[in-house]
C-alpha cells in the first residue's frame, strides 16, 4: 500500500432537478475546450464511526472499487458554497482501512472503530475542461447517485460538480458555475455526497463545537476553560503527526495548559482523576516537548548562523544537520506515542469529560461538590496559590540567581498566567492586566532559558565536531551567553511591573 502525493481538491457542488441537461460549453472563458469523457459507474463504501464523527466534522473516508481508498480533510476556512479539501489516496482492497489513512483521523475516531456507514452507486458523466495546449484545467461531472440499503435503494439524488485542476486559477470556478446556473442548475453548496446519504445525524455539530452552559458556578468556568483547550489538542493532532512546526507547538501548548488548569482547579476536581490525567498528559507532553524543543533550538541557531561569515557556512550547515537528525529521531518517537491506543483513550477521556464534567467515561464524575459554588467566591482563592508560589520564587532569585532558579521563576510565571486566564470568565477585565504582566516575565525568562538550552546543546555536541564545526559552535555559544545576560538584566524590571499590588487586589493576596 502506497499513499499518493497530497492533492488539494477545489470544487463546487450544484443541486439539479431530474430533467436538467448540461449546457453547451461553447464560449467558455480563457479559451477553454470542453470534451465529454466516457460514462462511469462508481461503487463506493464510506466509513465512519457509528456516531458519524468524521461526517460531522466535514471529513470523508471511502473505498471506491477500482480506485482504492480516499481520505478528504477540510483545508482552511469552510465556505458555504464550495469545498476545499486535502485529498489522500491509497491503492488497497476494502478489507481494512489502510493504516496510513486511519492514523490521520485518530483525533476524531480516537478509540472508537471505523465501520461502513453508507454504500453509494453513482452513474457519472464527465466533461473535461482543458486549455488550448491540452492541459487539464478541471472537469464537470454530472452524478446520479443511488444510496443503497441492503439490496434496495433508499434514496436517489443528482448533483453536478465543478472541480478545478491544480493549475487552474480560482476565478475559473466561479465562471463555470455562472455558466451552469444560467442553464438552470441550483445554487452551490458544500455538502459532500455522503452527508446527504447519511441524513440528519451527519449534520449535527462536531465534538466540542457548542458553547457550554454558564450558570455562574465554578463548574461552568472549569467547563468553559477546559473545552477549547481539548479542542485545540484535537485540531492540531494532524499537524503534529505530519511534523508541522505549528501543529506540534499548538498541541504542546494545549497539553501544557490542560495540565496547568487541572492543577489550578484541582481542589474542585476528583483527586484520583486529576492524578491520573496529569500522569497521562505528562507522558504526552514529554513526547511533544522533545520535538518542540528541537524546533525552537533549530529556529534560534539558524538565525544565529545566518549572521556568520560566509567562510563558516559549510560548518554551520553541518552543525545544523546534526540537530535536524535529532529532531527527526524525536519525531519518530512522538509518532509512536500518537499512534498508541493509550493516546486514543486519553483523548476519549478528555472529550467525554469536558463535554460533560459530571461523567468520566462511565466512571465517577470529574467534579467535586465544591465546584458548584459561585465562581466569584471560589476562583480568586485558587489563583492566589500559583501567584504566591511565583512571588516566592521571584523574591528568592536575586541578581546572582542561577539559571535553574530563573527557569523555576519562568515555570511559575507560566502556571500563574494560565491560572489567571482560566479564572478570567468569572473575574472579568480585572484579570487581564495581571495576566499580561506575568506573561511579560514569562517571555523574558523564556528567552533566557532558550539561550541556556542552546548553549548546553552546543557544548554537549562540541566533542563530536571537527575543527571548523567546533569553531562555529564556539561563536554560537558566545551569542547565547550574550543573549542570556541581556535577559538576565531585563527580567527584574518585568517582575517589578507584575508585582504591583493593584494588579492582584482581586486575589486577596
Amino acid at each position: 500500500m502506497t499513499a499518493t502525493a497530497e492533492h488539494l481538491e477545489r470544487e463546487v457542488k450544484l443541486a439539479v432537478w431530474p430533467g436538467f441537461e448540461l449546457p453547451d460549453f461553447e464560449g467558455l472563458p480563457h479559451g477553454l475546450v470542453a470534451t465529454p469523457a466516457a460514462e462511469q459507474r462508481l461503487d463506493a463504501v464510506y466509513f465512519d464511526t457509528p456516531d458519524l464523527r468524521l461526517a460531522r466534522s466535514g471529513i470523508t473516508l471511502r473505498h471506491r472499487s477500482g480506485e482504492g481508498w480516499t481520505l478528504k480533510l477540510p483545508d482552511g476556512e469552510r465556505a458555504t458554497d464550495r469545498l476545499s479539501r486535502r485529498e489522500l489516496t491509497v491503492a488497497s482492497d476494502r478489507e481494512t482501512v489502510p493504516t496510513e489513512l486511519a492514523r490521520l483521523v485518530t483525533a476524531w475516531v480516537r478509540s472508537c472503530e471505523l465501520v461502513a456507514v453508507a454504500h453509494l452507486d453513482t452513474q457519472r458523466r464527465t466533461v473535461v475542461l482543458s486549455d488550448g495546449e491540452g492541459t487539464r484545467m478541471g472537469e464537470i461531472v454530472d452524478d446520479e447517485v443511488s444510496v443503497l440499503r441492503g439490496r434496495g435503494v433508499a434514496l436517489r439524488f443528482r448533483e453536478v460538480e465543478v472541480e478545478l485542476g491544480e493549475r487552474a486559477p480560482e476565478q475559473l470556478l466561479d465562471e463555470v458555475v455562472v455558466h451552469l446556473r444560467a442553464a438552470g442548475a441550483g445554487p452551490g453548496d458544500a455538502i459532500p455526497k455522503v452527508k446527504r446519504a447519511l441524513g440528519p445525524q451527519a449534520f449535527e455539530p462536531p465534538d466540542l463545537s457548542g458553547q457550554p452552559h454558564d450558570d455562574g458556578s465554578a463548574a461552568s468556568v472549569i467547563h468553559a476553560g477546559l473545552r477549547p483547550t481539548v479542542r485545540r489538542l484535537l485540531e492540531h493532532d494532524l499537524g503534529a503527526r505530519l511534523g508541522k512546526v505549528e501543529g506540534i507547538h499548538q498541541a504542546r501548548v494545549a497539553t501544557r495548559r490542560l495540565r496547568s488548569d487541572l492543577r489550578t482547579f484541582g481542589p474542585l476536581l476528583e483527586e484520583r482523576l486529576v492524578s491520573d490525567l496529569q500522569a497521562e498528559l505528562k507522558w504526552l507532553a514529554a513526547a511533544l516537548g522533545e520535538v518542540r524543543d528541537a524546533d525552537v533550538l533549530l529556529e534560534r541557531l539558524r538565525s544565529d548562523c545566518s549572521r556568520l561569515r560566509d567562510v563558516d557556512s559549510d560548518a554551520a550547515t553541518a552543525l545544523l544537520a546534526r540537530l535536524e537528525a535529532e529532531r527527526s529521531d524525536a519525531r519518530d518517537r512522538l509518532l509512536q506515542v500518537l499512534d498508541s491506543r493509550r493516546y486514543a483513550v486519553l483523548l476519549d477521556r478528555l472529550v467525554a469529560g469536558v463535554d460533560d464534567p459530571s461523567v468520566d467515561n462511565g466512571a465517577d464524575g470529574w467534579l467535586r461538590v465544591e465546584a458548584h459554588a459561585p465562581a466569584t467566591e471560589v476562583l480568586p482563592g485558587l489563583v492566589a496559590r500559583p501567584w504566591q508560589r511565583l512571588r516566592k520564587a521571584a523574591r528568592a532569585s536575586g541578581p546572582t540567581a542561577t539559571d535553574e532558579q530563573l527557569h523555576e521563576v519562568r515555570i511559575r510565571a507560566k502556571r500563574c498566567r494560565y491560572a489567571v486566564e482560566a479564572a478570567a470568565p468569572a473575574v472579568g477585565k480585572r484579570a487581564r492586566p495581571l495576566a499580561e504582566a506575568v506573561a511579560g516575565v514569562q517571555e523574558v525568562l523564556g528567552d533566557h532559558q532558550d539561550a541556556v538550552v542552546a548553549e548546553d546543546w552546543l557544548r554537549a555536541t562540541a566533542q563530536h565536531l571537527d575543527a571548523n564545526e567546533a569553531m562555529v559552535a564556539g561563536q554560537l555559544v558566545a551569542a547565547q551567553r550574550a543573549s542570556a545576560e541581556a535577559s538576565r538584566g531585563a527580567w527584574p524590571e518585568a517582575w517589578r511591573r507584575a508585582d504591583r499590588p493593584k494588579l492582584r487586589s482581586w486575589l486577596g493576596a
